[in-house]
């Protein structure tokens, strides 16, 4: 990856609203250079997709979520490959992350109900050919998003005791 790569993606990390010619002038280069190079980032795949973070609690319609702990049986000439493609298909589905330690995979899943994320971890998940063990965590809070916090640190949220 060359520097000026690895400088746009640091910048578009922090904020990914911003045009090429902001991107320039932070960079002290040229915005034609910046374009061609964002460019080429995305048609070689290395720069995926733009993307907002939105803080759930606030939003009108909350999703359940949920972290999902598989443990599997790698498949013959396929390895983890395979069942991580499986489940990564469905649309309930957010992110699906190889694991080192107790589980082999990390699934980050999106529904409307407890009900739901249960349903879909066993009817789904479960039944999967060389899946062993599943261990459902449901996100209760999110203090920080991709680095960044979801509430205001001069926000004091304790109650006065006075009388």
């Amino acid at each position: 990856m060359t520097t000026l790569e690895k400088d746009i993606l640091s910048v578009l990390t922090q904020d990914a609203r911003l045009s090429a010619g902001k991107i320039a002038a932070i960079l002290s280069c040229d915005e034609k250079d910046v374009k061609a190079c964002i460019a080429d980032m995305e048609k070689r795949g290395l720069l995926v997709k733009y993307t907002a973070i939105v803080n759930s609690e606030k939003a009108e319609d909350m999703l359940v979520e949920a972290l999902i702990e598989v443990k599997v049986t790698p498949k013959k000439k396929e390895g983890f490959d395979g069942i991580a493609k499986q489940i990564a298909a469905f649309p309930e589905v957010k992110s699906v992350y190889l694991m080192s330690g107790a589980y082999d995979l990390a699934v980050m899943i999106e529904d409307k109900t407890l009900q739901q994320v249960s349903r879909f971890v066993s009817e789904r998940i479960s039944t999967f050919d060389g899946v062993i063990s599943t261990a459902t965590h449901f996100i209760l809070k999110k203090y920080k998003i991709e680095g960044v916090l979801t509430e205001k640190e001069d926000v004091d949220h304790r109650l006065s005791v006075q009388a």
